[in-house]
């Protein structure tokens, strides 16, 4: 099926009340596209962080789309939103209000994004792969991991993954407890596991992140009895006790967060407890110019730093209880 997608040139004032017209009007997949920055709640919810060149200055222009299925009118539906355009602009402002037009296929919305995404290498013997490609050169001890993102982060590709991965293959010893903090796509918990963990919690704020993890651990055969997982926000003291309890221990062996540095610093302060003796604290999603905030407070919080990695412009860092 094709969609006609409109895009309407506009502000951000105008933002929202747009989009809300517009579905309003019944108009499908209505996306907004603009340079605000994140709110802090936003953050914490999507688990991102951007380098500075990456955020362009908020200009306060904005561009909303929505799409409509070919068998509609399109000169109808146009001129409907036109109309609603001026309506608003009475009272809010409106920007240059010029519509775009493009076609899509109904699949593109999803799936466009799998062309993209091929298996890889992430070292000598751990190799990345979607669920419907073929690996063609697999060596005899390579880990396969099968990770399907969706709408979660965390294929694997990204610097702050493999600095934590790298530092997993060094830490993970045989049977060990793991407490993966702000999970994505559950690819941690699995390379843990495959690594030689023997059970893994995994935990996120997202329940988008929790459906993806769970289907990633069963595409990748990781049983019931080797992890758990929970929508649950660590940093919230009403809701940090069931971190402590999720696998039926109080304590883990290595607790990893590849997070962002707003939320490691304060994570920093809670990991001791959980952590047992000689237990390590593995983190990254430290971009290179919050590395020594996050440095001050790993340490303030009576850690003691094993080792700090770089991969271009992002950090991660290991350390252990003093």
């Amino acid at each position: 099926m094709k969609w006609n997608k409109l895009t309407i040139e506009t502000t951000t004032a105008a933002e929202d009340m747009l989009s809300y017209e517009l579905t309003e009007m019944g108009m499908e997949g209505v996306e907004i596209e603009d340079h605000v920055p994140l709110s802090e709640e936003d953050r914490k919810i999507m688990y991102v962080d951007l380098l500075p060149d990456e955020i362009a200055p908020d200009d306060g222009r904005a561009r909303v789309s929505c799409y409509v299925d070919e068998k509609e009118d399109l000169d109808q539906v146009v001129e409907k939103i036109r109309a609603k355009i001026e309506e608003l602009r009475a009272f809010l402002p409106m920007g240059s209000g010029e519509i775009y037009f493009d076609v899509t296929q109904e699949e593109d919305w999803i799936n466009n994004w799998k062309v993209f995404f091929k298996p890889f290498r992430l070292d000598d013997n751990i190799v990345i792969k979607p669920s419907w490609e073929t690996l063609e050169d697999q060596k005899e001890d390579d880990i396969i991991v099968e990770i399907d993102p969706g709408t979660a982060f965390g294929s694997g590709s990204h610097e702050t993954t493999k600095l934590c991965i790298s530092m997993l293959k060094k830490y993970v010893k045989p049977g060990a407890s793991l407490l993966d903090v702000g999970t994505g796509s559950g690819i941690l918990s699995i390379i843990g596991l495959k690594l030689g963990a023997g059970h893994a919690s995994a935990t996120d704020i997202d329940p988008n992140a929790i459906r993806a993890s769970e289907e990633n651990f069963e595409m990748n055969h990781v049983t019931a009895d080797q992890v758990d997982i929970c929508q649950v926000n660590i940093l919230d003291p009403d809701q940090a006790s069931e971190v402590a309890m999720v696998n039926g221990s109080v304590k883990y062996d290595l607790i990893v967060a590849n997070i962002l540095a707003d939320v490691i610093i304060p994570l920093s302060g809670l990991v001791k407890p959980l952590l047992k003796e000689g237990g390590i604290f593995i983190a990254s999603g430290i971009i290179n110019t919050m590395e020594e905030a996050v440095k001050e407070a790993v340490l303030a919080n009576g850690l003691e730093l094993l080792e700090v990695n770089h991969m271009k412009d992002w950090v991660g860092l290991a350390a252990t209880i003093k």
